[in-house]
């Protein structure tokens, strides 16, 4: 089903509220670099994912050797490897033990030894993944149709998929049903039922943001934060009625956010190598708390829930020919990098 402009709940009309005056982001706050590791190795690279309860840290790499590298997430030293494997990223249902990449086939794999299981086959570009925990299903998401793959975590079968009508980027589980996922091309938030797998609606961003390609949700007081490349800025919606709240500016490139609901915080990774902390103040109040400088390219980001620590990937890169456009230049060799932030 081809979803585009309609409301979340029948007749509500969302009405954006007065935006606060734009803030600074300042360079002091509560966070600092904590460790930089020069892991090395080839191929490239888009999410990294922290499972906390294992204590392990998966980096999925692309290209002539393909491969989904695991670390120890306290030493980030290399445990492990899912050979022959190219995907963007990798989700864990800790439940049953199974890993998930979002390559094509989906492979499936043991979290515990790392063993094959199976690999599942999939329709559309697998890109962006998530697992929740709330019905063990594992969400495949593509920019091209069917936007998601619904697969049951236990059993690796294909429950059935989703048409998004957009290009679908992060996710965010409200853990009683409903699955919110940032739309890039649309400027929008979809919504859908993780029971029935049908399309609740989308939730506008009213203008206030647009190329919106994060997303991360407080569920006790339903906001959304949708991260936005144009322009730089962190939206705020309330998840219930998708009525515009604030919107706060953030670093350039963002590709992933994360919300601690221990601290009430917001975290964005942008390629510029800022790290942007917006503190939740209450559900309609908001700062920017810190710019932190990390590593230019550094734009994906997972959480370490147990030490309340951020992980990003970055390398660095020649500088490209002269006259050559649509490219970023060679990687430097060995210098791929996980970068550990932590408070002060």
């Amino acid at each position: 089903m081809r979803v585009f402009a309609i409301s979340l709940f029948a007749g509500l009309a969302i009405v954006a509220a007065g935006a606060p005056p734009p803030q600074k982001p300042g360079a002091s706050g509560p966070y600092k670099v904590l460790q930089t590791a020069r892991v090395g190795g080839d191929g490239s690279f888009d999410y990294v994912y922290a499972d906390s309860a294992a204590r392990k840290l998966y980096v999925a790499r692309r290209g002539t050797s393909a491969r989904i590298s695991i670390f120890d997430l306290d030493t980030l030293e290399q445990v492990g490897e899912i050979s022959k494997t190219g995907a963007h990223g990798v989700a864990v249902d800790t439940k049953s033990h199974r890993g998930f990449a979002s390559s094509k086939p989906v492979a499936v794999w043991d979290s515990k030894t790392f063993a094959p299981i199976k690999t599942i086959d999939v329709e559309g570009d697998p890109d962006g993944i998530m697992a929740d925990p709330f019905n063990e299903r594992v969400y495949v998401f593509s920019h091209d149709a069917p936007n998601v793959t619904v697969i049951n975590a236990k059993t690796g079968f294909v429950l059935g998929t989703i048409d998004l009508g957009g290009a679908p980027e992060q996710a965010a589980s409200d853990g009683k049903g409903l699955i919110y996922v940032d739309l890039e091309d649309k400027d929008s938030v979809a919504v859908f039922d993780a029971k029935t797998m049908k399309v609740r609606g989308t939730l506008s961003l009213n203008g206030k943001g647009g190329t919106c390609a994060g997303l991360a949700m407080d569920t006790k007081n339903n906001v959304l934060f949708v991260a936005c490349r144009k322009p730089h800025v962190m939206v705020m919606l309330d998840a219930k009625t998708g009525k515009y709240i604030a919107d706060l500016p953030i670093g350039n490139g963002c590709d992933g956010v994360v919300f601690n609901p221990k601290t009430k915080e917001a975290i964005s990774a942008q390629a510029d190598g800022t790290l942007t902390v917006i503190k939740e103040q209450s559900k309609s109040k908001f700062v920017v708390e810190q710019n932190l400088k990390t590593m230019v390219g550094a734009k994906t980001l997972t959480m370490d829930t147990k030490k309340n620590r951020i992980i990003l990937i970055s390398a660095e890169y020649k500088a490209p020919a002269s006259g050559t456009r649509g490219t970023r230049g060679t990687m430097v060799p060995g210098s791929f990098s996980i970068i550990v932030v932590g408070s002060k």
